[in-house]
């Protein structure tokens, strides 16, 4: 049995930088860069009105309200600039500075003295003073060419993927996502949840439960079986696995000392590398890492519900995070709103709510219900506590490591 970080060290060292793959801005929501990105142009990419009003020759300092300016036309969003001699232009919002202007007058802040027989203003008079570039969005105000907006390592969210459309930038390089293989073993379990169970049956929630989890954590989930404990028909689909050349395989049960917990074995005549068995941290300590003949990466998840989650949230999203090419995901320091006391030498990975309190403080509240076969306080939980394996105590107030429900998932406050 070895300390958490050293087998973490050992499954990081063994994960792949995947290969990137070109693809449509419009089509990369969630994706992670593989490479940095820089501006190819200005945005705005023109001097533009920010307001409905008139554009006023360019001067010096302010222009004086009482001031008066004959209007030689308008300019409209979309249409080309225009070139001012010394008279104003109605201008639009988002339109085109006519070249020679450099304010925008809003139009409640005008007196039209004259019209056209078409119903235009001819003539105007100012009603406040104007400074020079007021209302005025200047070319590259938001971003400027050669400006980098994003790196390597970066998740593509509506806001980033905005800003590249609005750039220009049609294509990104993406990390290929890790493909994944889920198998679930149990001679109880029955995935169908519409079949009535027997007695000693339970439903398979861990298949349903990874299949979900590894998607939020930007894996590719391929594969996706449930069997019972059958040595052979494991080692069957773990042959099916390597065939698929994917990339990590996951699965559930049968790798602590029983009887029926046969992986272990199974590995061995595989020709795997067993990276580790057994980690000093609850619940999943009996987890089990290992590097297949074929070069992907296996873990092998304790079955109980909240063993599946840790082993999940803790090994196996650090490793789709590498694989990406993300950088190491920094835990939150907050304190806890109550005393904890622990006896075993073990990490502990609580299920715990974050709050904020009366005055406006965050807190973090360890949830009851810790053992690993409950399921309802994953629901509760927005946050993962986690305890060093050599505190035994903990005063309200001290701050602890927190994290989210997924790596890619901020900490949701209701």
């Amino acid at each position: 049995m070895i300390d958490y970080e050293d087998a973490l060290a050992r499954v990081l060292a063994e994960a792949p930088l995947l290969p990137p793959e070109q693809m449509p801005t419009e089509q990369a929501l969630g994706r992670i860069l593989a490479s940095n990105i820089v501006s190819p142009g200005p945005l705005p990419p023109f001097d533009n009105s920010a307001m409905d009003g008139f554009a006023l020759p360019g001067g010096a300092g302010v222009v004086p309200a009482g001031s008066e300016f004959d209007v030689e036309g308008e300019c409209a969003a979309g249409e080309m600039p225009a070139v001012t001699s010394a008279g104003a232009w109605e201008v639009m919002t988002g339109a085109c500075m006519p070249f020679g202007c450099d304010a925008i007058v809003p139009i409640e802040q005008v007196e039209v003295v004259s019209m056209h027989a078409d119903g235009r203003p001819a003539r105007i008079r100012l009603q406040v003073d104007v400074p020079r570039g007021q209302h005025l969005r200047h070319a590259g105000e938001d971003v400027g060419t050669g400006e980098r907006v994003a790196v390597a390592g970066d998740r593509v969210d509506a806001a980033m993927q905005t800003l590249l459309i609005a750039l220009g930038v049609a294509g990104i390089d993406a990390r290929r996502r890790p493909r994944v293989v889920v198998i679930t073993t149990g001679r109880e379990l029955v995935a169908d949840p519409a079949i009535p169970l027997r007695p000693g049956q339970i439903r398979d929630s861990n298949a349903c439960f990874l299949r979900a989890r590894l998607q939020a954590a930007g894996a590719e989930v391929v594969g996706v079986c449930t069997i019972g404990d059958d040595a052979d028909v494991f080692s069957a689909h773990l042959r099916d696995a390597m065939s698929q050349q994917v990339d990590i395989v996951v699965s559930t049960g049968a790798v602590s000392m029983g009887r029926y917990d046969f992986i272990p074995d199974a590995l061995t005549r595989a020709g795997a590398n067993v990276l580790f068995h057994k980690v000093r941290m609850r619940p999943g300590k009996p987890i089990l890492a290992a590097r297949l003949c074929a070069g992907m990466l296996f873990f092998g998840l304790p079955g109980n519900p909240a063993s599946t989650a840790v082993g999940m949230r803790f090994f196996v999203e650090p490793v789709i995070r590498a694989m990406l090419g993300m950088s190491t995901e920094q835990p939150l320091l907050l304190p806890l709103a109550a005393r904890y006391e622990k006896r075993p030498a073990l990490r502990m990975h609580l299920k715990a709510r974050v709050r904020l309190d009366t005055d406006g403080r965050l807190g973090v509240h360890l949830l009851d219900g810790q053992e690993s076969f409950r399921i309802r306080p994953l629901l509760e939980a927005n946050a993962w506590a986690v305890i060093a394996a050599d505190v035994k105590q903990i005063d309200a107030g001290t701050c602890v490591q927190v994290v989210g429900r997924g790596h890619l998932e901020p900490i949701e406050l209701t």
